[in-house]
């Protein structure tokens, strides 16, 4: 199951988004968190020293290197170079399994507290003023596309801040989305927004209470999210005593661990809708390819699409 974390900047995203994805991994499950901010701060919440390095290739910086990888010998795509973000895969590509033996986790998978991450990248002085970071994240988006992930599995995705998910296709890619909510007005309304832009595509969307001190912290939420918040994390000493590189601190709160296994259940409850999956992305390609994708390339993309693809396991099975 894909996992995104989204929110008002400063909501503390990428905060619940190293702890649940050390919750999972401490249950045994296999995962892949991925760093999907403007702000590359996520190997840092889940507990690599500010002195070390992440070693591992950002997605960002292969992303060539990935597409023709991902194509394989699919003929609708002739070239790494006639491949954008939203390229769906079809018959000839090649899928991902979650931490396959494969190119793609091989050179951007990389432990950091016992949980596998892999990162988009930060950017580089060259992009500043020429770039936008939905570039780097097209990486996400076709590792995304290409992924088949199996029952118990997750990705664990931290996004970038506020409505900004919504300028690409991105958001329709996962299975469920929690927004971080402070019990604040601004908080609340990038809550709204967020709301409002995905019930358009029938985008399953949860709230997370966070930073709540009190009883009047959670009825604020309550009053403004209602039944849409499925959970709240409380003022922690031990994620404080983390982000000042404190160790040896107690475990986190009792509450607050609640917390995390109710986002799983939520996220377990959920049915794998690989028909949408494919629709959305199929809709979203044809979107880009009409609007700028056709013209940069100088084809017509929408031949990439496949009519037979069936994505998922059938397709897993189908490319094998």
């Amino acid at each position: 199951m894909r996992v995104a974390f989204v929110g008002k900047g400063g909501s503390g995203k990428t905060t619940l988004s190293a702890l649940f994805s050390r919750h999972l991994v401490r249950s045994g499950a296999p995962v892949v968190a991925i760093d999907g901010d403007i702000n590359q701060h996520l190997a840092y919440a889940l507990g690599l020293d500010e002195d070390e390095l992440f070693t591992a290739a950002p997605l960002s910086a292969r992303t060539g290197e990935i597409k023709d990888y991902l194509r394989g010998t699919n003929p609708r795509i002739p070239s790494g170079a006639a491949m954008v973000k939203t390229t769906p895969p079809g018959h000839g590509s090649r899928l991902l399994r979650l931490l396959g033996d494969d190119e793609v986790h091989g050179h951007h998978v990389q432990e950091v507290a016992g949980v596998p991450l892999m990162v988009t990248g930060a950017f580089a002085e060259s992009d500043l003023g020429v770039a936008c970071y939905h570039s780097k994240l097209g990486a996400v988006e076709l590792y995304l596309n290409h992924l088949v992930d199996g029952p118990g599995e997750y990705v664990v995705v931290d996004m970038t801040a506020g409505a900004d998910a919504f300028a690409s296709g991105l958001f329709t890619r996962f299975d469920m989305t929690f927004l971080a909510v402070e019990p604040t007005r601004k908080s609340v309304s990038v809550y709204r927004q967020y709301r409002d832009h995905a019930a358009e595509f029938g985008i399953p969307v949860a709230v997370v209470g966070n930073k709540v001190t009190g009883a009047d912290d959670l009825a604020f939420l309550r009053g403004h999210v209602g039944e849409d918040l499925i959970a709240h994390c409380e003022q922690s000493s031990h994620v404080r005593a983390q982000e000042q590189g404190r160790s040896g601190h107690d475990e986190l709160e009792p509450h607050n661990t609640w917390a995390l296994d109710r986002l799983r259940a939520a996220v377990d409850a959920r049915t794998k809708d690989w028909a949408a999956f494919q629709r959305h992305a199929v809709d979203f390609h044809l979107r880009n390819a009409a609007s700028w994708a056709n013209e940069a390339t100088g084809q017509d993309l929408s031949a990439q699409v496949d009519p037979d693809l069936r994505h998922g396991p059938e397709a897993l099975a189908a490319f094998a």
